[in-house]
């Protein structure tokens, strides 16, 4: 594998920025390779996009399941086309609407089938006739076209190489998309050079529109509109299947097109497209695309003998920035959840929100790096509130899915609060706040009784469920407390402690109670199936026995003290996991019974830095870095989910983690890299100097923080916000007295 891996970086440099010798000083988009974590379990995107962007376009394999979740797989090897909207990293495929498909010969309005490529329009192709960076995606196809896209924030724009002398098509097939059922397409020709059109479907998200615009760089002189495979008269159709063909006597060598995507409305997008690209000059798009990845890139800078662990690290980045989306339009404009449109915003309107994976490192990294987007995403979760009523849950492109438990949302305003963020009404966010939280909805109502979640009853995954409203409610006290709120900070405070209601202290596990207040029988803590783990969300009672983040010296308690409580860490890391064909497909990157590929695990590492054990969050934390991320299409161990496993590497590397992000205080574990500096929005820099750092040196011996001997095992947010230097001195020996004193811990 380390062969194999050496030779793919190799190949990366070359093929990608030419040869050259590798310095600090390059631009970090050279180090980014979007296939990483495009096989296996990643499920990342793979086209262009900008960072943040609402348009990310680019190639569609056949839908054949899970791992087609972005509608890209590297063990495939046929496209149907080129989509414009793609998830990144989820575990339920959606989006991949408006697919568009260059093409030769005979005329095929069907994309085809895996066993009967030929009767379609599909093209087999080849990874060494591909080229994927930043901003950037080319392709030549078996079928002959090559293919390029690159895209603005709401554009993409594509550019196609024909072969000569063949007849050419040019597809817009408004059927596809992912795991999902069209309620209405749209199509017409308003001028020589101009379509627009909408794809309304429900899938994850029951409800969606998209609009869109294209313009041709030449004239479209055949264009006929299909709707259920039949011919449509003129130059507009609609229907739940419409397709676009456009056709060439004779293929020209040149053909581009920008396409604009719009939430509100075929007008919109086609501003969208004139607004973003003005011209065809599609190289200088794609540079610009380039400009905007450096700049998001360059805010951390990282300095390592080991180019691949840069690869993995600027590649993390990179994935951190594609989600949240844009979700409005050039103008402002966007679609609110209650489907409505709204008008002269004031910030910007943000969808795909994986709350329940991104609060625990994701969110939090944008508090160092991007918090200017983070007070629009903010903004976008109160908007959310007015609309629907209570706070996002996991929301896509304008819906409430309401994917996963908890309400994570809450989390992640107490935290930027608590950070320091106030880009958005504080008394406003906590109202919202307070109201979702004192609703009735997913078992709230049980809560507010302090009783526990019934299990079997209509609250599916009720001790996943309280156990992360637990943590909602432990950073919503400390939001209370900040604001001076008493009432409410002992209030919440009382209810982040619910999570004791589903100990079993005779079994030593979280279990679920039935409504008669008997234990669930179907308890084993060590099965992730049914029945046996109905009351958690994707894992077992090991697993969830650790989602305390809010009160972990409480957790320490009720295991039976320090002792007790890192016994049963090490077991927990060391216990023999069930049999593959036994365990659930999300449960990847295991250590005995730890899950990396999971997020409820990941604070988990960090937690024997509470009981004065640092060096084993050193161990394990540097372990996983190195099992568990590398720099081959399978490179990301489970579902990237919207940037969380990227993030999760990167504050890692970095030397630091938010186990309870509304604290604000991060955990040391054990920083990958000699040096790295984080570019702070106030102009300052922090940086964290690695002394004698080496692959077997990864315990911490001794840290200063501005020349200061600093005994603390975690670091607090306003330390880095204040700038200056951490030095952390490595060794290959535990250095068993730091972070020992409990004064000293987290």
């Amino acid at each position: 594998m380390k062969k194999l891996s050496i030779l793919r970086t190799a190949l990366f440099l070359i093929g990608v920025t030419g040869i050259y010798t590798i310095t600090e000083a390059q631009k970090p988009i050279q180090f980014v390779d979007p296939l990483i974590g495009a096989g296996g379990h990643g499920h990342v995107f793979v086209g262009a996009s900008v960072p943040f962007g609402a348009v990310q376009v680019g190639p569609n394999n056949i839908y054949k399941g899970w791992d087609w979740c972005s509608g890209y797989n590297y063990s495939d090897s046929l496209l149907i086309g080129f989509s414009h909207l793609h998830l990144s990293g989820t575990g339920i495929g959606d989006l991949a609407d408006v697919l568009i498909m260059p093409f030769t010969g005979e005329v095929k309005l069907d994309k085809g089938q895996q066993i009967y490529p030929h009767n379609g329009y599909l093209s087999t192709f080849k990874h060494e006739n591909e080229t994927v960076k930043p901003g950037y995606y080319s392709v030549k196809m078996d079928n002959g076209v090559k293919v390029e896209l690159t895209a603005t924030e709401r554009t993409g724009f594509h550019q196609y190489y024909f072969p000569k002398g063949k007849e050419a098509h040019i597809i817009i097939d408004l059927k596809e998309g992912i795991n999902d059922k069209t309620t209405g397409t749209y199509l017409e020709q308003i001028d020589e050079y101009t379509l627009k059109g909408y794809r309304f479907s429900s899938g994850w998200a029951k409800k969606q529109q998209v609009f869109f615009a294209v313009r041709s760089s030449k004239p479209i002189k055949s264009l006929t509109i299909y709707n259920d495979g039949q011919p449509l008269p003129g130059k507009k159709g609609k229907g739940l299947t419409v397709k676009g063909l456009i056709s060439f006597d004779q293929a020209p060598d040149l053909f581009q097109m920008k396409v604009g995507i719009s939430p509100v409305s075929t007008d919109h997008a086609l501003a969208n497209l004139e607004a973003e690209i003005p011209n065809w000059d599609f190289k200088r798009v794609v540079r610009e695309a380039e400009e905007k990845w450096n700049k998001e890139l360059s805010k951390i800078t990282i300095e390592t003998k080991n180019v691949a662990d840069k690869r993995i690290f600027y590649t993390a980045l990179f994935h951190s920035m594609i989600d949240p989306a844009l979700f409005n339009d050039h103008n402002g404009d966007y679609q609110g959840a209650d489907g409505k449109t709204y008008t002269k915003a004031t910030f910007n309107n943000y969808s795909v929100f994986s709350t329940w994976d991104t609060y625990r490192a994701e969110h939090p990294l944008f508090t160092l790096i991007a918090p200017d987007k983070l007070n629009d995403m903010v903004n976008t979760m109160l908007a959310i509130f007015d609309q629907q009523g209570y706070l996002p849950v996991w929301h896509l492109n304008g819906y409430e899915t309401g994917t996963m438990v908890g309400i994570s949302s809450l989390q992640i305003i107490a935290e930027a609060y608590l950070k320091g963020l106030r880009g958005f009404d504080a008394e406003r966010a906590f109202a919202a706040m307070k109201t979702t939280a004192m609703s009735d909805q997913r078992g709230l109502n049980y809560v507010q009784k302090f009783q526990p979640i019934p299990s079997g009853g209509k609250v599916g995954r009720p001790v996943a469920m309280a156990l992360e409203l637990a943590i909602s409610d432990g950073s919503i006290a400390l939001m209370a407390k900040a604001m001076g709120k008493t009432d409410d900070y002992e209030y919440f405070k009382k209810r982040a402690a619910n999570y004791k209601l589903y100990f079993d202290a005779q079994k030593g596990f979280f279990r679920g109670k039935m409504a008669d207040g008997s234990w669930n029988p179907n308890f084993d803590p060590i099965k992730s199936t049914r029945p046996w783990a109905n009351d958690f969300a994707e894992g077992n009672s090991w697993q969830y026995l650790w989602l305390v983040p809010q009160d972990v010296p409480g957790l320490i308690t009720l295991l039976g003290g320090e002792r007790a409580f890192t016994n049963k860490l090490d077991t927990f890391f060391t216990i023999k996991p069930e049999p593959s064909t036994e365990v659930l497909v999300d449960l990847t990157g295991l250590i005995g019974q730890y899950a990396h590929g999971n997020e409820p695990s990941h604070h988990i590492a960090y937690l024997y830095a509470y009981a004065g054990q640092q060096w084993k969050t050193a161990e394990k934390v540097r372990y996983i870095m190195k099992e568990f991320y590398h720099g081959q299409p399978d490179g990301v161990i489970g579902n990237e989910d919207c940037g969380q496993m990227s993030a999760w590497y990167i504050l890692t590397s970095l030397g630091f983690y938010p186990v309870f992000p509304a604290s604000a205080d991060y955990v040391i574990g054990s920083p990958l890299f000699d040096k790295a500096t984080i570019h702070l929005p106030n102009e300052k820099k922090f940086t964290i100097e690695t002394l004698n750092n080496s692959d077997q040196n990864i315990y911490v011996q001794s840290v200063e923080l501005n020349g200061k001997s600093y005994s603390n095992s975690y670091i607090h947010h306003q330390d880095i916000l204040n700038g200056g230097t951490m030095r952390i001195k490595m060794g290959n020996k535990p250095n068993y007295n730091f972070g020992t004193s409990v004064k000293n811990r987290p």
